[in-house]
């Protein structure tokens, strides 16, 4: 009997799943269905320089013909919803039957209840999102002036809100723009939970880049040109941009797979309480004892592998590989700059703790670059090396 192999998502669990499962499953009877809502991959820790620059667009977006083989049909819609009983995936129309479902679907914004907070904030989780926040930063520097500069707000000092307050930051000095950056974060440092020496670095970087850094204070709400604080005064904005935090896809609502706050939980082998229903990505929260792996493009794609091999393996009746994040270090840009800490490759950790200047830039560039290559090729990603 033919098994019916279906993936939900292009995003760098899903894409990296598709290959893997591509390779996999010649070994056995199976057709292989790849859904997502866009028919490209976005290299989306990458998506900040579109802010800046809409031309990298084509650079940062890989048609996912370049990557999935012809014997893998492609369907571009949008997930509605699971139903693990009928083992049904519903689409804007119709439905997809599955025998096993790999979920990689991504995270949507959390707005954690703030008042106003979704109505009136702009996200950075899609190319639209990007091109968006481009589009209303330049409106607003076109009708700003020297005594009365343009308040750009980013909420949340994760690496999304540092990354981007650096892109609009660049902007204004490419462009000489009236504009003002304020990063605004609830917590007591920037980068919360990492290494105090990369927190100091960034927090240096973005204070040279002349970014206003507010902490220690939360947001309480959003109206349509200011944002209200526990503490401090009212900050008025406008444009206002909320990168900070995320939550599982309405799409898995209801579809009776255990889960936190709409992300699937499962095993290290990816397994959900389904055991015809795998999960990777920000889609899952996956069990990895003390230290759990963070919702981050360099955990999906290490996790993407082992994932694809697991529905093969699951498939053959044969036993199945655990995953355990290895944390190959962090790397921030801020405009043309970049800062790199912990970094390793492979078996090599590089000596110095934390560093920036061209080096750190380098490595920047080139793990994007191996992250195209390896959907696609050398070539292709020396293309897009410009605009990582």
């Amino acid at each position: 009997m033919t098994e019916k192999v279906v993936v939900l998502g292009a995003g760098y669990a899903g894409a990296g799943a598709i290959q893997k499962l591509e390779t996999e499953l010649q070994r056995v009877d199976a057709d292989l269905t790849w859904i997502s809502d866009n028919d490209y991959h976005l290299v989306l820790h990458e998506a900040h320089r579109a802010i800046r620059d809409p031309g990298v667009q084509d650079d940062i977006t890989i048609p996912v013909g370049q990557i999935a083989s012809p014997g893998t049909e492609f369907v571009k819609a949008t997930v509605e919803g699971v139903d693990t009983a009928e083992q049904v995936v519903e689409l804007d129309g119709r439905t997809v039957e599955y025998d096993y479902l790999l979920v990689a679907l991504g995270s949507q914004t959390a707005y954690y209840g703030i008042p106003g907070m979704e109505e009136h904030a702009l996200t950075l989780k899609s190319l639209d999102d990007a091109l968006d926040i481009h589009e209303q930063v330049a409106e607003a520097a076109s009708q700003a002036s020297r005594n009365d500069p343009a308040q750009v707000v980013i909420g949340g000092a994760g690496l999304s809100g540092i990354q981007s307050a650096g892109e609009v930051a660049r902007f204004r000095d490419e462009r000489r723009a009236p504009i003002d950056v304020y990063l605004v974060e609830a917590l007591d440092e920037i980068m919360p939970g990492q290494d105090s020496e990369l927190q100091g670095a960034v927090r240096k970087r973005l204070e040279d880049a002349d970014v206003e850094i507010m902490t220690d204070d939360p947001i309480t709400e959003a109206n349509e040109d200011a944002i209200h604080f526990d503490e401090g005064d009212p900050l008025e904005y406008d444009v206002f941009v909320w990168t900070g935090g995320i939550t599982g896809r309405d799409a898995m609502d209801d579809c009776g797979l255990d889960d936190e706050h709409n992300r699937v939980t499962c095993e290290s082998d990816f397994r959900t309480s389904d055991d015809r229903v795998f999960a990777i990505g920000d889609s899952a929260v996956v069990d990895q004892g003390d230290n759990p792996a963070p919702p981050t493009a360099q955990a999906a794609w290490q996790a993407a592998e082992v994932a694809g091999e697991n529905v093969a393996r699951t498939i053959e009746g044969r036993p199945l590989e655990t995953w355990t994040y290895d944390d190959k270090g962090t790397l921030v840009s801020i405009g043309e700059k970049a800062i790199a800490h912990d970094v390793s490759a492979g078996p090599v950790t590089v000596p110095i703790r934390t560093f920036n200047s061209y080096p750190a830039k380098f490595l920047k560039k080139f793990v994007a670059a191996r992250w195209i290559a390896g959907l696609t090729s050398w070539p292709r990603a020396l293309t897009a090396w410009d605009s990582l």
